[in-house]
């Protein structure tokens, strides 16, 4: 039998039961605002990775970004390193440090001949090597890292139109005043981002290169080998830095031996991740780049450099 509330409690009753309906649906709210605002250990993970994440979900190397150049740079970055430790079985003959070149003087920049590379460079250049080592050749190289003060000085020499001193081995063919529109001198150079280098290759043994001499009778860089300066290099056509079409890689008019060390060269460096520069034979890139839009200006020079290895 159900027992029935006296009719005076009602009103108590109902009182007491409105005020506990009210008392836990603001509970609820409250709980259910408080989780809301606070958040748990994943969302914290998930916000704070979404706030280090970029705006895009485009990757880094696919943005367009406009070029940037360090200037007056003093140390290398610790990814720059010296070619002689990664592999000092390659010969270096680094000319702009030299008076040996289409300047004619050392080149601004250059404070001592070394080859400075970014280190993923270096070991490709490395493996390289070996390659080449198992033919009877070795790899010699002209230039490595350039900074852009020693760009800035080619651009100088070039707007200087009474200083044709090298003329008669460098550009026999051009006349100075189209060096800027035939692509033969820019105010940017590839070789300043750490992954570009010029380079041939010399039959072993290797001979010493002889010391240019300043003033010395200059023979035009397309000469026959035999009368060309004699740096030792396979015969690949032309010498290093020939301002002629000759120099373009699959030039036609290069063909039996010559062509074939152009082969060599090429094909040996591409294995290793390098791509051809086809206007310069002996100009190759590492890729991918690890500095694609940055142009360094830190010297060539041991002290320029963070890292030993």
């Amino acid at each position: 039998m159900r027992r029935r509330t006296p009719t005076a409690l009602r009103p108590l009753l109902l009182a007491v039961l409105l005020s506990l309906t009210f008392a836990s649906a603001t509970a609820t709210a409250s709980a259910h605002t408080t989780a809301s605002a606070t958040p748990t250990a994943s969302d914290t993970a998930t916000a704070t990775a979404t706030a280090s994440a970029p705006a895009t979900a485009t990757p880094t190397a696919q943005v367009s970004q406009a070029p940037r150049t360090t200037h007056n740079d003093r140390k290398a970055p610790a990814s720059f390193v010296e070619l002689r430790d990664i592999d000092p079985t390659i010969i270096e003959d680094i000319r702009y440090a030299t008076p040996h070149n289409f300047t004619g003087v050392p080149v601004t920049g250059y404070t001592q001949p070394l080859c400075l590379l970014t280190r993923s460079t270096a070991k490709a250049l490395h493996r390289a090597q070996r390659q080449l080592l198992r033919r009877g050749y070795s790899l010699k190289v002209y230039d490595c890292f350039r900074p852009q003060r020693a760009v800035d000085h080619f651009v100088r020499w070039a707007e200087d139109l009474s200083d044709q001193r090298m003329k008669a081995e460098f550009y026999p063919r051009v006349d100075k005043t189209r060096l800027f529109a035939d692509g033969y001198i820019a105010e940017k150079s590839g070789h300043s981002r750490g992954s570009t280098l010029d380079l041939s290759f010399v039959r072993l043994p290797a001979r010493p290169t002889r010391p240019y001499v300043p003033g010395e009778a200059l023979t035009s860089c397309y000469s026959p080998k035999a009368e060309r300066f004699p740096d030792m290099a396979v015969d690949t056509g032309t010498g290093f830095d020939c301002f002629d079409t000759l120099a373009h890689t699959e030039d036609p008019r290069i063909t039996g031996s010559q062509r074939a060390h152009r082969e060599l060269l090429t094909t040996t460096l591409e294995r290793e991740g390098f791509t051809n520069l086809p206007e310069e034979w002996w100009h190759f890139t590492h890729q991918p780049e690890q500095y694609p839009d940055t142009y360094f200006d830190f010297p060539v020079s041991r002290h320029s450099l963070t890292s030993r290895h």
